[in-house]
């Protein structure tokens, strides 16, 4: 029986390993590093005057061009056509240098050779000559990880090295670094690379790749790389192995666990229009996706950070989160709502993320936060508050950042419907309604009978501060046309700071510009004429409800309350805002006091 010939075994085929993004395309020019020309210029300008220091410091984030451009500086000293700064990446020390596996180049790693006994080795080797290079070149990345005992042996060799040795070092925490070891070498910083940089480095990788993406796709990928070009393509490197031929927006946002950009406008609707019902439901649509919960919180807070740059910067404001199609969406929400709620959003969010690190209810910190925006009313700051209860004239006009946005309301909408409901007996009291007080009628004849009347408004307007001091100075007198005198006999310097306001005052009270001089009361008597205020010199009020009215005529503060926010007596001391009656009573800080307190 014929035996069979047996078939010789096929040997395994060998697969080239594959070689990722990042090390595929990393620079091997000067001119190839991306967001660093300053320091690629400084190191050609070195090369081309023979200037090259023994020991640089490159600082900056991970993934910025730090070790590649140590690389490029290496090979640009020991090409055989150099010291050049364009090397030829040709010859077989320019390539052993790439591919780090030269004798002469030493990439040492400062986090597993941090010791001093590590060192000692490193300057047992310093001392020999390179074996076939120009120069010796260390390049110890992660320098800050060093111990102190071994920066401190490094000390000397770093200061005086051999003349064919040069120290390259680079650290993404400069500040851990003795200063020492700073003051021998030569610092440069590496920024973090900007969006649109990367997003066009991106773009020219997957056209090598002969593949295909969106540009909504590229940009997701580089603000989520956050100024690094090696997260960028490490994260490019993986959507491409996960993807289809083209790279699309959805497809980066299922990996990444993120939402989808018109969702995130959408529940950004619902909680700008107080909608909490419509953002939880949202939000429990996002949960059921899979949507990681420090994601959405992420986009939230530059959500809401694109909102308070377009209202603080306007509409042509650049390096938005979201893309430009979704600009105008933007612009209109961030002209609906005030910059103070704005911030307390992003304080909101800022606040729920930071306790979701230590919290293992991260749903219901996301969902409270949620429903916190939700119910946050337009806000005012203190000044205008306080500006508010002074009655001081134009406190709450609208600030618009750009003409083409709506006005943002200041006023919050709580006190505005209480001051609609103000008692009708309180709301005639104020002289600046002008269809109720003459006094606001333009060109106004200002002569000695109206001026007591007159100087009740303008003590009425200068608010709690200037008001007070106002309120303790003598009636004014008529000395010129259109000029008054003014004495006062405490908080003259005050006085004289404010001059400006208080011509302004009566400019708008009068309806006619006036000149207001001050001058030191030096003499006063014990009891001045207040023709301005009934109640100057009045024994200090019990705390009773009944005269609870009379104290409110009595203190514009407290007749602002009143109107605006429709206070109520719980409490009153009884020597709530009693001038004293002579300049002996007065403490040296009300003697001192200014506008300002």
């Amino acid at each position: 029986m014929a035996k069979r010939a047996t078939s010789p075994e096929k040997e395994p085929v060998q697969q080239e390993a594959y070689t990722v993004l990042a090390r595929r395309y990393r620079p091997q020019q000067f001119g190839d590093l991306i967001g660093q020309e300053p320091v690629a210029q400084a190191l050609i300008n070195a090369l081309k005057s023979n200037r090259v220091a023994h020991a640089y410091l490159f600082t900056g984030a991970r993934g910025v061009g730090k070790t590649s451009c140590a690389r490029i500086l290496a090979k640009a000293l020991n090409c055989v056509n150099g010291p050049t700064p364009t090397p030829c990446g040709e010859c077989d020390m320019c390539q052993g240098i790439a591919s780090g596996d030269d004798i002469d180049v030493l990439e040492i790693d400062g986090a597993s050779n941090r010791g001093i006994d590590e060192v000692r080795s490193l300057r047992e080797g310093i001392g020999s000559r390179p074996a076939r290079a120009r120069y010796k070149v260390y390049i110890i990345d992660e320098v800050h990880m060093l111990t102190t005992p071994a920066f401190n042996a490094l000390l000397k060799t770093l200061e005086e090295p051999p003349p064919h040795v040069k120290f390259i070092f680079a650290t993404t925490e400069v500040q851990k670094i003795p200063v020492t070891i700073l003051s021998r070498c030569q610092r440069f910083d590496f920024a973090g690379i900007g969006t649109p940089r990367i997003v066009e480095r991106l773009r020219r990788v997957v056209a090598d790749e002969k593949r295909e993406a969106d540009d909504e796709a590229l940009e997701i990928v580089a603000r989520r790389a956050g100024g690094s070009m090696r997260d960028a393509q490490s994260l490019l490197d993986q959507l491409l192995a996960f993807g289809n031929e083209r790279l699309a927006a959805e497809q980066v946002h299922s990996l990444l666990g993120t939402a989808n950009d018109d969702r995130v406008v959408e529940l950004a609707a619902a909680l700008l229009e107080r909608d909490p019902k419509r953002a939880l439901e949202l939000f429990t649509a996002f949960a059921d996706e899979g949507v990681q919960l420090g994601e959405l919180m992420d986009q939230l807070i530059a959500y809401w950070r694109d909102l308070m740059v377009l209202q603080a910067a306007g509409e042509q404001a650049k390096d938005l989160s979201l893309p430009n199609r979704h600009r105008p969406t933007l612009a209109k929400q961030a002209g609906a709502v005030s910059l103070d709620t704005i911030l307390a959003g992003l304080d909101v969010l800022s606040s729920a993320k930071a306790r979701m690190r230590t919290s293992a209810h991260g749903r219901t910190l996301v969902e409270m936060a949620l429903v916190r925006l939700a119910r946050l009313d337009d806000l005012v700051s203190i000044t205008q508050l306080a500006q508010l209860f002074s009655g001081e004239s134009g406190a709450f006009a609208p600030r618009v950042p750009n003409q083409s946005a709506p006005p943002a309301p200041r006023l919050a909408p709580r006190l505005a419907e209480r001051a609609d409901h103000a008692p009708d007996a309180v709301k005639k009291k104020s002289l600046t309604d002008p269809a109720e007080s003459p006094l606001t009628a333009p060109a106004l004849e200002l002569t000695e009978s109206n001026l007591a009347q007159v100087w009740e408004e303008i003590v009425r307007q200068g608010g709690l501060a200037l008001g007070s001091v106002l309120r303790n100075c003598e009636l004014p007198a008529i000395s010129a046309p259109n000029t008054l005198v003014l004495r006062a006999s405490t908080g003259y310097n005050a006085l004289r700071e404010n001059v400006a306001r208080i011509e302004e005052m009566m400019r708008k009270v009068v309806g006619a510009a006036w000149r207001v001089q001050v001058e030191a009361w030096q003499n006063p008597p014990s009891k001045a004429p207040q023709a301005h205020t009934t109640s100057a010199t009045a024994p200090p009020l019990p705390s009773s409800q009944r005269q609870w009215a009379d104290l409110v005529a009595r203190e514009p503060l407290l007749q602002r309350a009143v109107e605006v926010l429709g206070a109520q007596r719980v409490q009153c001391d009884p020597e709530f805002a009693v001038a004293p009656s002579s300049p002996a009573d007065a403490g040296p800080e009300e003697e001192s006091a200014s506008p300002d307190r």
